[in-house]
């Protein structure tokens, strides 16, 4: 290994000028390339495509349409619906959203539909017709109270209109493909046409607009990424102030800097080359390599301006430290790539491309940070005045790192391990009741006073149905809907999921049949049964057309539709734990009730394979980083003082969730697998030094107190600099971006305190015999 890097050495040092043309001529390339990039959202990606549930989806989604759907709701904020202002508003909207690009057309939906229809019960039988008629004129009040007369007829009050008459809904579902170009649908974009073609345009004091959906959300979400912006600059800006208090130089602040930036650059280059685009809630990952960046490029630093104090060239210093960090750095960055690496195990397809931005990202910093960073620094000019600041500084520090050695002493180490086990004893019992998924009404990605969250709110108050529904795919044989038995077992089904807490309403095809059968017994509710007679039967499911969504064309797929009050991990969990508690009484080989379809069984799949990829995921990372320790240190003791200081951080860090009450999803999980990829560089650095102390003999006090003396300083600086940087994000409009901002502020401190602390408390007793 000594040869290699004696080799690297003498290739990089001698073609200094060639080797800063290539990362020039790089630079400029991929930084074109990442002006190429876009925000890139889609619904799919979020979707476990591999999950049971999903793939009973999309075997039917053709049939039954997606879990995309969009919800706009129109409301009189001064009475109700019944004007001609109102209805004129709502056809408008109707007809607008009917020609967005990406909608399906033919699963609109609003009084206006034609499919929307009333059926009632005359001397002669049935009589019936669209809830608006076709001469339908707002400006007469005769229209209207014909209107409100067929509405009451339709059975609507709940889904099509509101339960106090003062919205109404227009929904449809949307594409997953852009039928003008064939392309994956642009959501960002359809996100921006539902905002300035609905609401923007049709909002007036008298009318007020509400939009729920997945894309909307998601278009909320990516105009709330663009803070993400002023929170980069405002972190770059805080920690440049801090390394140059650091390093008393502007030019050593400039270049780490420089360096990091152009790590996000090739990274985002990278992606754009590789045909990914940037989906709104990775958008933090660009921070998070400038961070790494930053942290590596201040051990840098640190390391020459040792080398200058000690009457080294500025050329001699920036080979030594090359020479020095090449090894802990790199390995400290591969474990970081590996271990980011690892989020690919999960069958989800945001955090695989989280995965692979984050993991390019820090790849490429040891290209930038270990490799460019020295080349620059070998070219600054130090004066003396420099020499003599930073020597004063180190001097001063010697008597902080003398006390903080203590902590290696065998009488402190005890009672800093009792205290850390306490802790973890601590963070394990409370880590255990971390629920997965999550933990609040509305989108969790954004604060409940958000436009987004009070639509939602407004709409599961106002009507009986939400975008938060669940269908249960009722699979059996051909024509079966005429079978009382099949019938009669949804129909049982059906009432007791009708039943479960958290459940507010359901429908199928079993329900409404019943309700047909009364109708053809002048509407006599001893008659809303379903009829035994197989004729009888066959009429009142004649009246029911494949567009309502409650049947396939032959019958042999009928769907159960359970509308939930919300969508938290628990009412998600209790629903699905009872379809499969209750199903078994009346499954058959012929007649199966299969989950899910709906949003909520997007989010019942999501839960299942995050809580299913938990412990593998954290497995991997672990078992990760204690392999390439073991390469590097080629010591178990040095290892384990590594790693049991990272696992008690991510164990705490688990049970801080808890308290925040922030569950495992999506967004969050990847979180664990970061901290602990970063983590883990501040254990390795303290270590590198003190390891090749330890097996010359010296004493473990003493191999602590020369680690801190050359790394300390590097590794507090660090963990203090992106800690302040992400704390910013408690400000973010993102709830998701602020609940990051939280934990990684603790893991960035806590893990730096463990390596501080907990490390050498570590070493002492595992070198124990070393006094």
């Amino acid at each position: 290994m000594s040869n290699i890097i004696k080799f690297l050495e003498s290739l990089i040092f001698k073609n200094r000028i060639a080797v800063l043309l290539v990362f020039l001529t790089a630079t400029v390339f991929l930084g074109y390339q990442s002006s190429q990039l876009r925000l890139d959202a889609g619904f799919t990606k979020n979707i476990p495509l591999n999950h049971e549930y999903m793939q009973n989806y999309m075997k039917h989604v053709n049939d039954f349409g997606g879990a995309n759907s969009i919800l706009v709701s129109v409301c009189d904020t001064h009475g109700d619906i019944f004007n001609q202002n109102f209805f004129d508003t709502l056809k408008d909207v109707h007809d607008q959203l009917f020609f967005i690009n990406g909608v399906d057309r033919s699963l609109v939906k609003s009084l206006f539909s034609s499919s929307t229809r009333f059926t009632e019960i005359v001397e002669g039988g049935f009589a019936g017709g669209p809830v608006i008629p076709a001469d339908f004129n707002s400006s007469e009040q005769r229209g209207l109270d014909k209107v409100s007369s067929n509405i009451e007829k339709a059975g609507i009050v709940g889904s099509l209109v509101s339960d106090d008459y003062q919205c109404a809904m227009v929904n449809a579902k949307l594409l997953d493909l852009d039928p003008e170009t064939g392309e994956k649908l642009d959501t960002l974009a359809l996100a921006d046409e539902l905002e300035t073609q609905l609401r923007v345009q049709f909002e007036t004091d008298d009318i007020s607009i509400h939009i729920i959906g997945f894309a909307k959300m998601i278009g909320d979400v990516a105009d709330g990424a663009k803070d993400v912006l002023v929170f980069f600059a405002i972190a770059i800006a805080i920690t440049a102030v801090l390394v140059y208090f650091f390093c008393k130089s502007l030019m050593l602040t400039l270049l780490p800097l420089l360096c990091s930036i152009i790590a996000v650059i090739w990274q985002m280059g990278l992606l754009t080359l590789l045909g990914f685009g940037l989906d709104p809630m990775s958008i933090l990952v660009p921070f998070l390599v400038f961070a790494i960046g930053i942290s590596h490029g201040v051990q840098m630093i640190n390391s020459v301006g040792k080398e200058v104090t000690k009457g080294s060239t500025s050329f001699n210093a920036a080979k030594m430290a090359f020479t020095t960090l090449l090894i802990p750095g790199g390995v400290a960055l591969l474990s970081d790539t590996i271990g980011f690496m690892t989020l690919l195990v999960i069958d989800i397809g945001i955090i695989r491309e989280l995965a692979i931005t984050a993991s390019m990202g820090v790849a490429v910093i040891i290209l930038t940070n270990l490799l460019l960073l020295p080349v620059l620094m070998s070219f600054v000019k130090f004066n003396d005045k420099y020499k003599q600041k930073f020597a004063g500084k180190e001097n001063r520090a010697d008597k902080f790192w003398d006390w903080i050695a203590a902590c290696s002493s065998p009488k402190v180490a005890i009672v800093i391990l009792v205290v850390t086990a306490v802790l973890f004893g601590f963070g394990w019992v409370q880590a255990q009741k971390m629920k997965i998924g999550d933990l609040h009404a509305g989108a969790p990605a954004l604060h409940e006073s958000s436009r987004y969250n009070q639509d939602t709110f407004l709409i599961t108050d106002k009507y009986e149905i939400s975008t938060d529904y669940m269908s249960i795919l009722v699979e059996t044989t051909k024509d079966a809907c005429t079978s009382y038995d099949v019938m009669n077992s949804i129909d049982e089904l059906q009432w007791r999921m009708a039943n479960i807490e958290g459940v507010q309403s359901a429908v199928s095809l079993a329900s409404v049949a019943k309700i047909i059968n009364a109708g053809y017994n002048e509407g006599n509710a001893k008659w809303r049964v379903l009829p035994r007679n197989q004729q009888t039967l066959v009429q009142d499911i004649a009246r029911v057309d494949t567009s309502s969504g409650l049947l396939n064309g032959d019958c042999s797929v009928m769907p159960i539709i359970l509308f939930m009050k919300d969508h938290k991990a628990e009412t998600i969990n209790r629903v699905v734990e009872a379809v499969k508690e209750y199903r078994v009484d009346f499954e058959t080989p012929e007649l199966q009730f299969k989950l899910a379809s709906g949003p909520i069984g997007v989010m019942a799949a999501q839960n299942e394979a995050v809580d299913e990829s938990q412990n593998p995921m954290m497995l991997y990372v672990f078992g990760a980083v204690i392999l390439l320790c073991l390469i590097s240190f080629k010591s178990l003791r040095a290892t384990l003082a590594v790693v049991i200081p990272l696992y008690v951080v991510s164990v705490l860090a688990q049970a801080l969730m808890t308290y925040l009450q922030i569950g495992l999803t999506v967004s969050t999980l990847p979180v664990i697998a970061l901290g602990v990829g970063i983590g883990v560089d501040y254990g390795i650095y303290i270590l590198s030094t003190m390891n090749h102390k330890l097996k010359a003999g010296m004493a473990v006090r003493q191999a602590y107190f020369e680690a801190l003396k050359e790394r300390g300083s590097a590794v507090l600086f660090t963990g203090a600099t992106l800690a302040v940087g992400v704390s910013t994000w408690v400000f973010s409009s993102l709830k998701f971006q602020m609940d990051m901002g939280i934990l990684l502020t603790f893991m960035f401190i806590v893990n730096m305190m463990g390596a501080i602390i907990v490390l050498p408390a570590l070493a002492s007793v595992f070198w124990r015999k070393q006094k």
